[in-house]
């Protein structure tokens, strides 16, 4: 099988493993942002974004990390696995001990709820299994068999759907609800781990001189994710110190639909971060940039109408997702959509640096965000509440997009072609005018017509490549 093929059929399954995985994932958080209540999913917000700030700090880039070395030849790839998932472990143990327990003493914490406190404590476990699922996500990139991690998201997201359906049938306070998330999250690893065991030996190793290179590549990585944290998730933290738990409820229903984008994002590139390293690192410059090209335009495919359609129909999202309390909710998500662009733009060219190893020279890059964006936050939050929040939160997300573009263009002089870009901005404006004239129907019909119309004029206008489509549809063997 060619590897356009498996690269097609990875994408395929990842496609099809996410759409069923954000079905159960948006049948959960409906039912939760109904039954919570906007403080109590406040609350929520609260520990998953406290948690998340904890989770990307100690993330370290793992998966793209993995992803590229096991493409690289210096070291055995089984020892190189083990030594990852070595480091990966003992780091994570150590923070996850301490963490969770700051907000029980550190008087900037002292508003937090005491169930929010408590939350966070258990639900540490959930972002402890959520990085060591990093390891066998980025093995598994590397061998294109990402249909195990749609697997795992798939069984980890119904669980969590199943739990969260029979909490509300028990009138299950708040604290349960975080177990089932914790749960969720554990179920998930725990498949990628029994999985990743048929293939390889699953033991930790710590060799100096691979423990070296795992360091001296994943340094700058962490240090630019440290400086993400800033502006990732210190827009709902500050909201929370500076407003009530209410507010970062309505807030949050905002983020959470965002996330589900983010996520997607994350998980088209990590499919195309093997291919571009193996390629960089063997001076197949033509391949290179075929993949990179490809990873542009697919991402750009998909998020262009999306942010138009947001911003169209986020009454009806919100509407959808929760009650008459998060009809405020509407606001925050069509600034935040707006930021999405940033969002695809820093996935596809930020993993792209990782892969060239360029992550030293676009560090400045974070670092300068962070500062501007927690400046901004501390200016504009306390008295503009939501909306300085998200649009601090655009901006940052645009800066960062915008500048690691031109760092990659810049370094590894690779040019782009915008057609198909621009293709899509075309059937993007068609969809969102037609869009604008069927606002009196209800959501599912305006996303289905969305679909249509976009799919169709992209399809007419030569925006997606009839020989492509039948490429990535085809299952055939090469021989």
């Amino acid at each position: 099988m060619s590897t356009t093929q498996k690269l097609a059929q990875n994408t395929l399954v990842q496609i099809i493993g996410k759409v069923i995985a954000t079905i159960f994932g948006l049948a959960a958080l409906l039912m939760m942002t109904r039954y919570l209540g906007a403080e109590q999913f406040g609350w929520y917000t609260t520990v998953i974004s406290y948690l998340g700030f904890a989770g990307i700090i100690i993330d370290f880039g793992m998966i793209p990390v993995t992803a590229s070395m096991l493409n690289e030849t210096k070291f055995n790839k089984e020892h190189l696995f083990q030594n990852l998932l070595g480091f990966r472990f003992v780091s994570a143990l150590l923070f996850f001990l301490i963490i969770p327990t700051i907000p029980l003493f550190v008087p900037f914490f002292g508003n937090y709820p005491q169930e929010v406190k408590t939350a966070i404590l258990f639900t540490s476990i959930s972002f402890f299994a959520i990085t060591m699922n990093q390891i066998f996500v980025g093995y598994h990139q590397t061998k294109l068999q990402m249909h195990i991690q749609a697997i795992g998201e798939v069984i980890g997201r119904l669980f969590l759907m199943v739990g969260v359906f029979l909490l509300i049938l028990g009138n299950a306070t708040f604290l349960p609800f975080m177990w089932v998330v914790a749960g969720a999250s554990i179920v998930y690893t725990l498949i990628s781990y029994g999985v990743t065991r048929t293939q390889t030996n699953v033991r930790f190793r710590f060799d100096a001189p691979i423990m070296k290179a795992i360091f001296t590549k994943m340094w700058p990585i962490a240090i630019a994710i440290l400086c993400n944290v800033i502006y990732l998730k210190g827009d709902i933290l500050l909201l929370a110190k500076f407003h009530t738990q209410t507010d970062v409820g309505i807030y949050g229903a905002a983020y959470r639909v965002l996330d589900i984008l983010t996520q997607l994002a994350m998980m088209i590139v990590g499919i195309f971060l093997p291919l571009l390293a193996f390629h960089w690192t063997r001076n197949n410059k033509d391949f290179f940039k075929k993949y990179l090209q490809q990873a542009f335009d697919a991402l750009m495919i998909f998020i262009l109408p999306a942010i138009v359609g947001i911003i169209v129909i986020a009454d009806d999202i919100v509407a959808f997702f929760g009650n008459e309390e998060f009809i405020a909710s509407a606001t925050p998500l069509r600034i935040l959509a707006i930021g999405l662009f940033g969002i695809y733009l820093g996935a596809v060219f930020g993993h792209t640096a990782v892969a060239i190893n360029k992550q030293r020279a676009t560090l400045w890059i974070y670092a300068s965000n962070a500062i501007i964006t927690l400046i901004g936050y501390l200016i504009f939050i306390p008295p503009f509440g939501m909306k300085g929040a998200a649009w601090m939160t655009v901006f940052s997300e645009l800066y960062a997009g915008i500048l690691l573009f031109l760092a990659i263009w810049y370094y590894s002089k690779t040019r782009l072609n915008f057609i198909t870009f621009l293709k899509a901005i075309i059937a993007t404006a068609v969809m969102g005018i037609t869009l604008t004239f069927c606002t009196s129907l209800n959501i599912v019909a305006l996303i289905i017509i969305g679909t249509g119309v976009y799919g169709g004029v992209l399809y007419a206008i030569g925006g997606i490549n009839k020989t492509t489509i039948k490429q990535m549809l085809s299952i055939k063997k090469q021989q």
